[in-house]
């Protein structure tokens, strides 16, 4: 079976490329991998171009996975932390796109907050752990039996929602096309990122 690797690519510093626009972006997300029998998902920006991607190459339920832009080049790394009852999550930004050339810090970590007496599911999330400035934190947000999941900072503000993608009639499209809306100014691979994980947990992916 023909499978698509990580390009190995020359050096382009991530900055130069526009994650953070001053307006609100809509993005497409496919819960499906372009590689054939494989797991992951590919996501498309407001034009219908292919923005990022995962192949999982027929692994679900991975401890590794690597988020990718359209032409193959890992922005994060993200790995699975071994704790038996904690599901801990952390992404590895990379600096020149190539697998095993990341940060040896964490450039973020979910970490699911167990809460049996309520009906919600929550995921904390770190972000800024390499740098020697202060943290940020967010919470993603969900409920069971919907699709529906939000990103919000740590005073409640909205940064990002997920829900299920409709046609303009208001038919949906599937468990597997979801819509994501990322506020202006926000980082959308890291916002990715944080998707990816929260599937992962979910196993959606």
């Amino acid at each position: 079976m023909l499978k698509i690797r990580p390009q190995h690519v020359p050096y382009v510093p991530l900055v130069s490329v526009p994650f953070t626009t001053s307006t609100e972006e809509t993005f497409t997300i496919w819960m499906k991998s372009l590689i054939l029998s494989g797991k992951g998902c590919t996501v498309f920006d407001s034009n219908g171009r292919i923005v990022y991607r995962v192949d999982n190459y027929n692994r679900k339920y991975c401890n590794e996975v690597y988020l990718m832009d359209s032409a193959g080049k890992v922005l994060f790394t993200i790995r699975r932390k071994k704790f038996r009852l904690i599901k801990i999550w952390e992404g590895f930004g990379t600096f020149s796109g190539k697998v095993n050339d990341e940060d040896k810090n964490p450039g973020f970590e979910v970490r699911k907050s167990c809460r049996i007496l309520r009906c919600d599911s929550i995921c904390e999330v770190i972000v800024g752990l390499h740098r020697d400035q202060p943290c940020q934190h967010y919470r993603i947000e969900s409920c069971p039996g919907k699709s529906t999941f939000q990103i919000v900072d740590k005073l409640g503000r909205l940064i990002t929602e997920v829900k299920s993608k409709q046609s303009k009639s208001g038919v949906s499209l599937g468990e597997d096309v979801l819509t994501m809306v990322v506020e202006p100014h926000i980082d959308h691979s890291l916002v990715m990122g944080l998707v990816v994980v929260y599937s992962l947990i979910n196993g959606t992916m």
